[in-house]
This record gives structure tokens, sequence and C-alpha cells, in this order.
């Protein structure tokens, strides 16, 4: 039943994101040159909506499919750091049009290309758990 429901979550996800053309690289192109709302219109509801959850998971206490009740630590407020990783990610996103959601959904969508971009993602992830403890966090 698990495994189920997460297969149907992922249809769904999968669904909005073709949809709502969030795997767009020309929808993507357009936001970082600042022509198009369409982009910033769906980060803005994505926001807003994470909000709401958030602030219903402090309020409510909502379970897992395993019965354990969902915590939110706030992690700490590092600018140099947050600044830095971020800009990494949106360079990366501006390079290749795609974030790693979408990632996923344009494999899922028979472009194939997007192995080449989800692979270079997963060897970006590895380095990272190879240096981290290097790293000053």
């Amino acid at each position: 039943m698990r495994i189920f429901s997460f297969f149907l979550v992922g249809i769904a996800f999968g669904i909005i994101m073709t949809k709502s053309e969030v795997i767009s690289w020309f929808r993507i192109h357009e936001m970082f040159r600042f022509e198009s709302f369409h982009m910033y219109g769906i980060i803005g509801t994505a926001v807003v909506i994470g909000a709401i959850l958030i602030y219903a998971m402090k309020k409510i206490p909502i379970k897992t499919l395993d019965g354990q009740v969902i915590t939110y630590t706030p992690m700490k407020l590092n600018i140099t750091r947050h600044l830095l990783a971020g800009s990494i990610f949106g360079l990366g996103w501006a390079i290749t049009g795609c974030c790693p959601g979408p990632m996923f959904v344009l494999v899922g969508n028979g472009f194939l290309f997007a192995l080449v971009i989800l692979f270079g993602a997963v060897l970006g992830t590895f380095a990272y758990g190879v240096v981290k403890d290097k790293l000053p966090h």
C-alpha cells in the first residue's frame, strides 16, 4: 500500500509538472531573462502552499504513513553559505534548464537527454558527500 501511494503521488507530480509547463526549457529561460511571470507564479504558489503546510504541521500533529508525527526544525540562516549554494543551484538550473524535480519528469516524458543532467546531479551530490566534512558549515 505504501509503495502504491508513492506511485500515485509521483504520477500526480509528473502530470502537474508537465501540464504547468515547468519542464519546458523555454519557460525556464523566459524566467531567467525576466520575460514572463509564468514560472514566478508557479514558484510563488509553491512557496505559499509550503508555508501553509509548515504552519499546519506546527499547529496540528500530522503523521506519516508509518504513524510518526512530522516535526520541523528550522535551519540556522548563514547568508554566505545560502547565497553561494543558491547561486550554484541557480546557475545549474539556468544552464541545464531543469531543477531536481523536473529532471525525473523529463525522463518520464521520454526526453532521454535528461539522463545526462540527472547523472550530473547524482555525481554532484556524491562529490558533496565526499567533501562535506572538509567544508565550513
